[in-house]
């Protein structure tokens, strides 16, 4: 019974990171349309920052405790389920993708943005590859 709450949280958890994930480069898109040092400007960086401290940091850390004690519960078997191993490997992508909007988070809030709100539009569809990938490999378990 314990295990199905783990899950559960484990599944939240995911949905917050995603939803943090999908939402933030958003805000860089319309970030990077505002002039540096205006109100809408310093707005975003306030946005961009909380969003990053508050829901996405502590999601993808709640996702990945959770996620290694079902990994660890004994239903996998490492050296069998191909799956496992390749969902493993996305999530480590989806996490460095976090690294990476965390530094331009840092960009934004410095003034040190030079990327067009196009680079952040295409960037914007790189979690939900990955979320559609990961989930297909979850469910699907294709090999």
């Amino acid at each position: 019974m314990l295990l199905l709450y783990v899950k559960a949280f484990h599944v939240i958890a995911i949905i917050a990171w995603m939803a943090g994930l999908l939402y933030l480069p958003r805000l860089f898109v319309y970030h990077a349309m505002s002039k540096q040092g205006s109100e809408q400007s310093e707005t975003f960086k306030i946005m961009e920052k909380r969003l990053l401290r508050y829901i996405v940091t502590p999601a993808m850390l709640a996702a990945w405790v959770l996620g290694l004690i079902l990994a660890f519960s004994g239903r996998i078997d490492w050296r069998h389920d191909g799956w496992f191993h390749g969902k493993l490997l996305l999530v480590i992508l989806l996490s460095a993708f976090s690294g990476v909007l965390a530094k331009w988070t840092k960009d934004f809030a410095a003034d040190r943005n030079t990327r067009a709100p196009r680079f952040y539009r295409i960037a914007n569809e790189m979690p939900t590859v990955l979320m559609v990938l990961i989930v297909i490999l979850a469910v699907v378990r294709p090999f």
